[in-house]
């Protein structure tokens, strides 16, 4: 623990430079994961669409199951038979999309899925047509679910981004890589105690916009 301090006071704009990419990957993979999942959600979860749900949401949950590095090694493969970059940053990007999609899409789909009966018959009652009822009674009703997949996503993205540093995509699995070839307990201590802390931070930080995104009503 000492030599890793150590290490932090010397190289001190290193650090900082792989929280940074380590930060910079995780925003951008969940960026586009929500972009994906929350829509694709929103879309199973309508009437009559049960056939085209069960099979995403259970192709999501296989994709969980696979092995990070063989999904990294997957997607390189992909990415290089149709002659593009297949290392480094594109290709870590591609794979923790893919990850953080079940998080996303179950929680979207679930909450969607699980709105009251009776604010829907109260909504078209009061005349609202199938948008509006999504857009005013079933996805405020839904953002805390929603977020909560979110929220999940985003952690376990910061965690499995580390492991992308072996594919060249850069952060703070750099130096926990680094350090096991090396045998540096030093490097591999400032690696995963500086996820363990960006995942802690992630966490409070959404569960702040997830209270703040939240309908005053349905606040705890």
């Amino acid at each position: 623990m000492i030599e890793a301090w150590q290490f932090l006071m010397r190289n001190p704009e290193v650090v900082a430079g792989w929280t940074l990419e380590h930060l910079w990957i995780v925003l951008v993979a969940c960026g586009f994961a929500v972009i994906l999942g929350v829509p694709l959600g929103i879309y199973i979860s309508g009437r009559g669409r049960e056939h085209i749900a069960d099979p995403v949401l259970y192709l999501a949950e296989i994709m969980m199951t696979v092995p990070s590095l063989a999904l990294f090694g997957l997607v390189m493969a992909i990415l290089a038979s149709l002659g593009l970059r297949a290392i480094g940053f594109t290709p870590a990007i591609i794979a923790l999309i893919i990850y953080a999609q079940l998080p996303i899409l179950r929680n979207t789909y679930t909450a969607i899925r699980q709105v009251d009966p009776a604010m829907i018959e109260a909504g078209k009652g009061m005349g609202m047509n199938e948008r509006q009822l999504l857009f005013k009674v079933k996805l405020p009703l839904s953002v805390p679910v929603i977020m909560a997949g979110v929220r999940n996503a985003v952690v376990m993205t910061i965690a499995i981004a580390a492991i992308a540093a072996i594919i060249g995509a850069g952060g703070l699995g750099k130096a926990i890589w680094w350090g096991l070839r090396g045998a540096r307990m030093d490097l591999i201590l400032v690696g995963g105690i500086g996820v363990s802390i960006l995942g802690l931070l992630a966490d409070a930080f959404m569960s702040r916009v997830e209270r703040w995104v939240t309908p005053k009503g349905l606040r705890m």
